[in-house]
């Protein structure tokens, strides 16, 4: 069967189409002009179109979910519905964001606006929006009456300023669509299911495989094979660097990489769950993951990027590993040959080195329970959202009595690998958790890792920043021991 997707309501075929080609210059070559190149990076939202996905939510089969169009390759979208902004409304039948946009000045250039309308319908769509939104939230500066979240617009940088009248337009559309409107309809229908893809052209092919056992034979047979899953790492490389893959297998789909389950002993988290799904899912329930979650990059990214994709890179400056060496997580390893289980902290091995072998993937990641009284992640970047950090660390400490029991620190930014902040954690352990033994402790921490000087921060100001981090870290949390800051 000839590869096609429907957009728009119209099916549009991917059939000349190369596997590096990304979803962006597929839609725009068809037509459809509204998504622009801004960055070709993923950070400026002017390429976000929606695409159907499984709902996380109870109520739905299908929501809305708006992604970087300049990051996916086309052949992603196989068997897949996708809207565009064109695909909203009209000039004579405008959509309520477009309408809200176009009567409270949202739209300045209008270079990056169909990207803002794209994000803020699938804001606008999300199940359960405007249910308890004032309870919740109340009217704050980034969430609106009508449970509107801001945070949906953080990888639309427009760089014509004028974000207040975009706010003014997000905050007054109406608490739920219209019952007649198309769209809120669809949420009632089962999204489609994945379909196995094999495009081949340029010397180059795109598969998805139908089981992980099809994945795991397929990079058994060619080391060469490159994983794909949201894409918002290859996507860069694609783009800015000229990368072309001689096999792109994407494993988004396959069910056994998208599970959530929890026992007594563990919390496993599929591998191909986006980071919006797993935040949703686990609801709170990890507070140090919910205190990671805003903070990483921004929602379109969140919609795409996989945790097991970012460990996959094994970058020293990807947010999660600080978070997951502090929750002591395992991940396992699967290929043809069977499964291991590899602490993360045992996993990186060198710059962008782990111990995956070409012929294995990341299938879950598995946190240990019960967690850690104290908990914290700490972000230090030049922007508070959509940025890359100069310095991310994560704290899981327990104090009995006022003695801290254990302590495991997980460090990214501040050398070739994420790193656990083990001489740290011996300055913590079996000592009052007061201000003395943090200050000792936050000596220590200063000299963990080899922090460079780069673009982004100085060695000196990282290692600066990792002792206050843990001074701000105990003072936020002495208080709950009864102990003086």
């Amino acid at each position: 069967m000839q590869p096609t997707v429907l957009v728009n309501g119209t099916p549009l075929t991917l059939a000349s189409v190369t596997p590096h080609t990304t979803a962006l210059d597929w839609l725009r070559n068809s037509g459809l002009t509204g998504a622009k190149e801004g960055c070709a990076e993923g950070e400026c939202g002017a390429c976000s179109v929606m695409v159907a996905r499984p709902a996380v939510t109870d109520g739905a089969s299908t929501e809305w979910v708006a992604i970087n169009a300049c990051l996916i390759p086309a052949a992603g979208l196989d068997g897949q519905e996708v809207v565009t902004a064109e695909g909203l409304g009209t000039p004579d039948n405008l959509h309520p964001v477009q309408r809200e946009m176009a009567d409270r000045g949202g739209s300045q250039c209008g270079y990056c606006t169909p990207g803002f309308v794209c994000s803020m319908a699938a804001e606008y769509y999300r199940p359960g929006r405007s249910e308890g939104a004032d309870a919740e939230h109340g009217e704050d500066a980034e969430h609106g009456p009508n449970g509107f979240d801001l945070h949906a617009l953080s990888g639309n940088l427009c760089r014509c300023t004028g974000y207040r009248p975009i706010r003014d337009a997000a905050y007054a559309l109406p608490d739920a669509p219209a019952f007649d409107d198309a769209l809120a309809s669809r949420a009632t229908n089962p999204t489609p299911a994945p379909v196995h893809t094999r495009l081949e052209a340029d010397g180059a092919a795109y598969v998805r495989p139908e089981s992980l056992d099809e994945a795991l034979a397929l990079i058994a047979e060619r080391p060469d094979a490159l994983l794909v899953a949201g894409s918002t790492d290859i996507g860069v490389e694609l783009n800015l660097r000229g990368s072309r893959p001689p096999l792109l297998v994407a494993i988004d789909r396959l069910p056994e990489l998208r599970g959530l389950d929890e026992d007594d002993d563990e919390i496993r988290i599929g591998a191909a769950l986006t980071f919006t799904e797993i935040e949703r899912r686990l609801d709170g329930r990890v507070p140090l993951l919910a205190e990671l979650f805003p903070q990483f990059a921004s929602r379109l990214i969140r919609n795409g990027a996989t945790l097991g994709g970012n460990l996959g890179t094994g970058s020293p400056i990807g947010d999660a590993p600080p978070a997951l060496l502090a929750l002591d997580a395992r991940l396992v390893l699967s290929s043809r040959r069977g499964e291991r289980v590899v602490p993360l902290s045992d996993y990186f091995t060198g710059y962008r080195q782990t111990v995956k072998q070409a012929d294995e993937l990341i299938r879950e990641i598995r946190l240990p329970l019960p967690l850690a009284q104290h908990t914290a992640f700490h972000k230090m970047a030049k922007r508070r959202f959509d940025d890359i950090s100069s310095v991310a660390v994560g704290f899981a400490v327990d104090v009995v009595d006022g003695i801290v029991r254990q302590a495991r620190i997980g460090l990214g930014g501040v050398a070739a690998t994420p790193l656990r902040a083990t001489a740290t954690e011996q300055a913590l352990v079996g000592r009052p958790w007061d201000t003395q033994t943090v200050e000792a402790a936050a000596q220590v921490l200063t000299g963990e890792g080899t922090p460079l000087d780069d673009h982004r921060a100085s060695s000196r100001y990282r290692a600066a920043m990792l002792g206050q981090s843990l001074r701000k870290f105990h003072a936020e949390h002495a208080a709950t021991e009864g102990i003086s800051a």
